[in-house]
């Protein structure tokens, strides 16, 4: 199921998240079990490395329960 997440370049990483929340609907709509169930793999399986470089990532406080009390 493609290049291990470890091998992907910060570009790379970046590049194959966004193109699978792209396609997270239409997916999740029309696609088969297993093409639904390989796609939650390979999601979990970036963001999992997404997380693992970046444990101090940047938090928008509007995405917070306080920040939308405030709205």
């Amino acid at each position: 199921m493609g290049i291990s997440p470890r091998g992907l370049t910060e570009e790379g990483l970046l590049r194959e998240l966004r193109h699978l929340h792209v396609t997270r609907t239409e997916t999740f709509l029309h696609a088969s079990d297993e093409a639904l169930a390989n796609h939650t793999t390979r999601t979990e399986e970036l963001e999992r490395e997404y997380l693992r470089r970046h444990p101090g990532r940047d938090v928008d406080p509007e995405r917070l329960r306080e920040g939308a009390r405030r709205r």
